[in-house]
């Protein structure tokens, strides 16, 4: 992608777009976990291991963080984004443990123009995160609302 202002109509069904990477160490889930989600599996090393996780694993709730970093850092810095309406799903499907490596993805799913204000749109997407295993361990369905191209900048 390239580095110019993107808006709703540089966005098409099935685009996929790499957001990065991102890893955890063990004081990283620590400080997040002690502050946020202190629940003895993300807080306690010694009672992670005897949980059903057999270890310190990462707040769901701190990958999502990661992701979402990763989505303003490698695409809403450059892209006319006006927020969002919230997201459809969320699903934590594997653990993520310190030192795990985390890719994620954004995968476009639904671009349409809104009926009522002509100056902006949504996109619908698929944001997935994988760990260093191919091992799928976040998924997310959301929906962007974001600017239409304005007529000034539109190709004649």
């Amino acid at each position: 992608m390239s580095s110019e202002k993107m808006y709703l109509e540089d966005f098409y069904v099935g685009q996929k777009i790499e957001l990065g990477s991102f890893s955890f160490s063990e004081e990283e889930i620590l400080e997040f976990a002690n502050r946020f989600d202190p629940q003895p599996f993300h807080v306690q090393p010694e009672a992670a291991r005897e949980s059903v996780f057999g270890g310190l694993i990462a707040s769901g709730w701190h990958t999502c963080s990661q992701m979402m970093r990763l989505m303003c850092d490698n695409l809403l810095a450059r892209v006319d984004s006006m927020g969002s309406p919230g997201c459809d799903e969320l699903r934590w499907l594997k653990p993520v443990r310190p030192g795990d490596q985390i890719r994620t993805e954004m995968v476009v799913t639904a671009v349409r123009a809104s009926a009522s204000k002509p100056d902006r749109g949504f996109m619908s997407s698929d944001w997935n995160a994988w760990n260093q295993h191919g091992e799928k361990v976040v998924s997310i369905k959301a929906v962007g609302m974001y600017g239409c191209r304005p007529k000034s900048d539109k190709q004649a």
